[in-house]
């Protein structure tokens, strides 16, 4: 037998405020036109003064928790991957814990920028295969909006902000490619890349900062990288983008997502994309496009899943699961 990390329950939350491209029409120099044609973001989703990471990161995982059936109470475990905690320390994981009235366990974040999500699915499934935990909540929850330049056309268009969550729960499983669960894991680093996306600022340098991107070299690395890592996942189990049924990838930008889609052999019609109605949504894209494709009536049981993402860093990664 083999021990694996099943999805239990999915869950997404979004703030009310929508923001579509032509809010930006008086502000900078762009058009909805520009904006749709080069990215494919229509719209996203701000949040309102005193709206937290924190707070949407509990919605997220009370929804996910409610699917799975689960209390929070019998949480072993919660991650938060976020860029956007609401303070320095502690961290929102421990935050969103209270928030739940998860009163054992523990909680911590991860942040690897774009790519947390996919980190963090994979140290759930770590603590899961090694006997550390039962069940744990993996979220994904940032608030971009607060890290802006709203005078640079090249980011400020692209950022949402909102919260995806999903339960995972230790099962056995045959120790084959039809198990349900996660079945691989693919995590990369370069730091040598760190200065084509950054934030210009933090608590060492006594500073706020600002989003900085090269978005020429950003597309260039994501493409590449993208598309290795899940050929990699895949390569792992024996597996090619035929096998796949559901490519669900960061949603940074459908350029990137068509790009990667056809690097991989999977057809549009294989790929769930949100990009359209929530923007870039860093760490948080994944798990909210998971819920919506579930939701959608897209991602079903059995189907053989994955998730792909890269970050500031640079850090990229990808996981393959069966639904």
């Amino acid at each position: 037998m083999t021990l694996r990390a099943v999805v239990r329950g999915v869950g997404h939350h979004l703030p009310a405020r929508v923001v579509p491209n032509s809010w930006f029409e008086d502000k900078i120099d762009t058009t909805d036109e520009w904006i749709v044609s080069r990215t494919g973001i229509e719209r996203r989703h701000f949040a309102a003064e005193g709206e937290t990471t924190s707070g949407m990161a509990a919605s997220a995982a009370e929804k996910a928790l409610k699917m799975a059936g689960i209390a929070a109470t019998d949480v072993d475990a919660l991650i938060v991957a976020t860029s956007t905690a609401d303070l320095t320390f502690p961290s929102a994981a421990t935050m969103v814990q209270d928030r739940l009235g998860m009163t054992g366990g523990f909680a911590f974040d991860i942040q690897a920028v774009c790519a947390g999500f996919v980190f963090a699915l994979a140290q759930a499934n770590a603590l899961i295969v090694s006997g550390q935990a039962t069940r744990v909540v993996v979220i994904g929850a940032e608030t971009f909006s607060r890290i802006l330049d709203w005078e640079d056309r090249g980011t400020c268009v692209l950022f949402g902000d909102g919260a995806g969550a999903v339960v995972l729960e230790a099962e056995d499983g045959q120790g084959t490619n039809d198990d349900r669960g996660i079945l691989a894991t693919d995590l990369h680093s370069d730091g040598r890349h760190r200065d084509i996306l950054y934030v210009d600022g933090g608590v060492s340098t006594q500073t706020t900062g600002l989003l900085r991107m090269q978005g020429k070299e950003v597309f260039r690395h994501a493409v590449e990288k993208l598309a290795q890592t899940a050929h990699t996942s895949l390569g792992k189990l024996g597996l090619t983008g035929d096998d796949v049924d559901w490519i669900v990838p960061h949603q940074a930008n459908l350029r990137i997502i068509k790009s990667t889609a056809h690097k991989m052999g999977v057809g549009m019609d294989r790929v769930v994309v949100t990009v359209q109605d929530h923007g870039n949504t860093s760490a948080a894209s994944i798990p909210l496009a998971l819920s919506v494709g579930v939701e959608r009536g897209q991602i079903k049981r059995g189907d053989l899943v994955v998730t792909e993402a890269i970050g500031g860093g640079l850090a990229w990664g990808s996981v393959v699961l069966r639904w």
